[in-house]
Order: structure tokens, then C-alpha cells, then sequence
């Protein structure tokens, strides 16, 4: 097993239809504004941009994302990422019921040199981690969609 890859699947319902979904997921500069994880997202281009995420753990993930897909009829937004955590991420977007179910899966292989040193003996508490910041983000996304609030 490599201890420094890491594969995530998150389910999020959204009370809202798969178009605002995938039009709020697709602003990714917008995510620190109701995303308390994301600190901070600084655009490069009209693909790619650089993001700084920090959850409950006291370390930084520093990684430029570039879009690979954005498919708007499938509901698909893809990226590649580079940096401290090399991969990719992708949110599909269908309808459920009335509302909306965007899954989020990513698979990473992490290079931060302090989560590479740490990679068994803190697995078990990194994917705790993540799992922490992937609650924080959807209470903070319905959250925005119910009136444009901030996260808290």
C-alpha cells in the first residue's frame, strides 16, 4: 500500500436544482466565502488558479488546479492538481428528488514533506481530517444557498 495516496468520495444533498449546484461549484475563487477550509484561491488564468486549504489539523495544502473538464449538460467539473498534493478532484452534479447530489471524488498523492514523514502512523487521523473539512464545506455551502450567508 502506498501511504501517501489518498482516495476520497464525498455525498453532498443539496436542496436546490443541478444548475445552481454546478453554477456555485464551477466559482471556485468563491469557495473561501463559504468554504471555512479553503482560505484562499488566487486565479491565474480562466483554467487554472492556486488554492490554500487548511482544516483542523495546523498545515497548510498549498496546489495549483487546473480545469480539465467542465461539462456543463453532464454536470461534470474536473481538475488536475499540483503541488503539495499531486491528483485530481471532480464534482458530478445530478438530480435527486427535488434537490441535488453533488459527489465529490478525488484521488491525491500527497508531497508535503511533513504528511509524507507522518503518512502511517497519522493516516488514520489525516482521513479524519478530511472528512472534518468535507462537513465543514457542505454546512457552509447550504449555508450560502439558503440567502447568500457566509460560513461560520
Amino acid at each position: 500500500m502506498d501511504w501517501t495516496r489518498y482516495r476520497f468520495r464525498s455525498l453532498w444533498p443539496l436542496p436546490v436544482p443541478p444548475g445552481t449546484a454546478y453554477e456555485v461549484l464551477e466559482r471556485v475563487e468563491d469557495y473561501p466565502r463559504w468554504w471555512p477550509q479553503v482560505r484562499e484561491v488566487t486565479r491565474r488564468d480562466d483554467t487554472s488558479g492556486v488554492l490554500r486549504i487548511r482544516s483542523v489539523l495546523p498545515y497548510d495544502l498549498t496546489f495549483t488546479a487546473h480545469a480539465v473538464r467542465r461539462d456543463r449538460a453532464a454536470g461534470v467539473l474536473q481538475t488536475a492538481m499540483t503541488g503539495d498534493i499531486d491528483g485530481w478532484a471532480r464534482w458530478t452534479v445530478t438530480a435527486e428528488g427535488a434537490g441535488t447530489l453533488a459527489r465529490y471524488d478525488q484521488v491525491v498523492e500527497v508531497h508535503k514533506a511533513l504528511l509524507r514523514r507522518f503518512a502511517v502512523p497519522g493516516r488514520p487521523v489525516f482521513l479524519a481530517n478530511h472528512r472534518l473539512m468535507m462537513r465543514a464545506g457542505r454546512r457552509g455551502l447550504l449555508a450560502y444557498l439558503d440567502g447568500g450567508r457566509q460560513a461560520v
